[in-house]
């Protein structure tokens, strides 16, 4: 039997060591794809209750935990169109929809398909004639071109076309994301067929992964084949469900291949073009684990396993072969390596190879090289890839919120009323399990206390009170995270003038708001950049999943114009902050919440408690909340409504009878955000 050289032993060992300590472990990569998919589930509910019919996967590097903080991988989105779907016999069609049957013959390439359009009322060809996003042929077939799908749910000014992805990249506070836009078919593609009843030495992937797989159908997207005759007709076939399968059924030791494989990639690919991409890289790792015996893929073989990958990469280059893992017709590098570049790839992979490892020490990326020749295993980024995954899908849930307020912003509070209750109806009332529980059970006291404050304003409005029935429904959604929810209800209190009890909420939000571990979330800018920075809040997240969100985040509080009657005189003003000129300067994300009075957390119970202590005549504590909440502007890194803050501390410097200092604040608060800005106001009152 073969034995692993011992010096192979020794460095695959400290590699794999290594490797956990930048997050390349069980327990990181299972975390991040547990954040991932919710996040997907937490999109995918919000759509369904507005009955959209389109459905969202997030895939690549995130979703899969095949990345670490220095690889910097981009979130892969798809968006399925559920109007059109795609068949392949027949008998599938559906009726009153717009069918197109899947055409693989030999006219077209490996991997492709042509689409032909069939009609919504019999399952018969359609008539038609060749435009702008159809055409005919000699025996009168319409097919479909591939540019009849464009991207309706991103801001087209502000992507960049990456083959058939529109790609979102260098925004501050975002994920660089690449979209695409796809149809489904529900039936396991012709070509990949024999793929189901082949099977190589290492007896992966198993039939049960195989049948599971055959069970995912498979998507079409918006490309043809380079320099194919039927470019504009033909759809790429893509089986990402079924690789996300086989994906999630790697061991730690593969996953560590993998990573190692782009890292490496990274190395050599800004010397030529990028010609290796990920899923080349992928694609090499599943025929590698496929045809070698399983027992090779341990800890301490990580070097010959790598060693392994990266010797049939360096075969595929030579052949300028490399077949697609699922449809291996389709030849991943057919056209993407030049010769004048070739010898020079083969030349640095040669050496990668044969240096037993001491290439990887000069490695960057993450400090491997260092952390590999010193060992410093004590520097673990564990807590902070943690805080990270936990706080994005904070962060993804404040954007579910922002347009959920932003779809309700236009209705009567009458309306708005009768759309939560149905989204909490639906929601409710579904059958959701696993991860889509989860995120349902996420989201709904979120709606509740969303509800129950459209209910209090009705309330107000007509009797200058609050219902039990509006109370029930906030208090269903207290704990959605430590403050914005109760600052919510403390609001509320506020203008029916129950004082006592708007300060018994405030003393248990400020107990509860532990300043070395709660982050501010706000999704409103693109522009902030935030920073995780407190240590108590990475090292909660390393250890609990998403139940720790509610005690170590705590989210803008939005309040919508037909809110206002909850909304302390103060803030009101930020409803009105945009003149007629500042609207032709808007972009896509303002809109979604200049038009409400938006404040964070911090800075805002801290203006409560000022107000709450100058109704009760508590000097001491209503100027200790003063300072609190000048301290919190000053020093909080991540306050997304800075101005905000600044114009509530300036009206209290107005009540304190120092117009001086309330002019400074609103005069800050304008070079913080000089358009649509609530300061103008203030200070032509001044």
């Amino acid at each position: 039997m073969y034995q692993v050289p011992n010096y192979t032993e020794t460095v695959s060992m400290k590699l794999s060591e290594v490797l956990a300590d930048i997050g390349v472990d069980e327990r990181i990569v299972m975390k991040r794809r547990r954040t991932l998919l919710l996040m997907e589930s937490i999109e995918n509910i919000y759509h369904q209750l507005l009955d959209e019919n389109f459905f969202i996967y997030l895939f690549g590097s995130q979703s899969e935990g095949t990345t670490t903080i220095g690889i910097q991988s981009d979130i892969d989105q798809l968006i399925r169109d559920k109007e059109y779907p795609v068949i392949q016999d027949w008998s599938d069609w559906i009726s009153g929809l717009y069918n197109f049957l899947m055409i693989q013959d030999n006219s077209v390439s490996p991997g492709h398909c042509l689409l032909q359009s069939l009609r919504s009322d019999a399952p018969l060809p359609a008539d038609g004639e060749s435009d702008q996003f159809f055409f005919k042929d000699r025996t009168g077939r319409v097919f479909v071109k591939n540019s009849i799908v464009h991207v309706s749910s991103v801001n087209r000014d502000e992507v960049e076309l990456h083959g058939p992805a529109y790609a979102r990249q260098g925004q501050p506070g975002y994920c660089d994301k690449d979209t695409v836009m796809a149809l489904h078919c529900t039936t396991w593609p012709q070509q990949a067929r024999q793929w189901l009843i082949q099977q190589g030495e290492g007896q992966w992937p198993s039939a049960e992964m195989k049948q599971y797989c055959s069970r995912t159908g498979c998507f079409v997207v918006t490309v043809g084949c380079s320099g194919s005759e039927h470019e504009q007709l033909e759809w790429r076939i893509s089986t990402s469900l079924a690789e996300r399968c086989l994906m999630f059924n790697l061991n730690i030791t593969q996953i560590r291949c993998y990573v190692l494989m782009k890292i490496l990639k990274r190395f050599i690919n800004p010397l030529f073009n990028d010609v290796i991409t990920s899923f080349m890289c992928k694609t090499v790792l599943f025929h590698c684990i496929a045809n070698t015996h399983s027992n090779i893929w341990r800890e301490n073989n990580l070097l010959l396993c790598l060693s392994l990958c990266l010797y049939l990469l360096y075969t595929n280059i030579i052949y300028e072969n490399c077949p697609h893992f699922i449809i291996p017709g389709n030849n991943l590098m057919r056209g993407k390596i030049s010769p004048a570049v070739k010898p020079y790839i083969l030349e640095k992979l040669n050496i990668i190879i044969n240096s037993e490892g001491l290439a990887l020490l000069g490695i960057k990326c993450d400090d491997l090289g260092s952390r590999l020749l010193l060992k410093l295993s004590a520097i673990k980024k564990g807590d902070i890839i943690s805080g990270k995954l936990l706080y994005n899908l904070a962060f993804s849930i404040s954007g579910t919120l922002n347009k959920t307020y932003h779809h309700l912003k236009k209705r009567s509070p009458n309306e708005a009323v009768e759309i939560l209750k149905n989204f909490i109806s639906k929601t409710f009332n579904s059958q959701y399990e696993g991860l889509d529980k989860t995120a349902s059970h996420l989201m709904l006291p979120w709606y509740c206390t969303i509800l129950g404050s459209f209910m209090a304003t009705l309330n107000i409005y007509h009797y200058n009170t609050v219902s039990a029935d509006a109370l029930k429904l906030i208090a269903l959604g207290l704990n959605t995270d430590v403050a914005s929810s109760k600052l919510k209800l403390a609001s509320i209190l506020f203008c029916v003038q129950e004082i006592q009890k708007v300060d018994l909420v405030l003393s248990e939000i400020e107990k509860r708001y532990d300043l070395q571990i709660v982050e501010p979330i706000c999704k409103c800018h693109v522009e902030i950049k935030k920073e995780l920075q407190r240590q108590g809040f990475l090292e909660l997240c390393d250890n609990h999943n998403e139940e720790i969100l509610k005690y170590t985040t705590a989210s803008c509080v939005r309040f919508l114009p037909c809110e206002i009657h909850c909304v302390p005189t103060e803030l009101r003003y930020e409803m009105f902050r945009s003149t007629q000129e500042d609207r032709i300067f808007r972009t896509k994300e303002d809109n979604m919440w200049m038009d409400c009075a938006v404040v964070d957390s911090l800075p805002y119970l801290y203006f409560l408690q000022y107000k709450v202590y100058s109704h009760l005549g508590r000097r001491d504590q209503k100027q200790a909340a003063l300072f609190k909440l000048i301290r919190t502007i000053k020093e909080e890194l991540n306050l997304g409504h800075r101005e905000t803050a600044l114009n509530l501390l300036g009206k209290c410097m107005e009540q304190e009878g120092r117009a001086g200092d309330a002019l400074q604040c609103y005069f800050k608060s304008l070079n913080v955000r000089g358009r649509d800005n609530a300061a103008k106001i203030h200070i032509n009152a001044l």
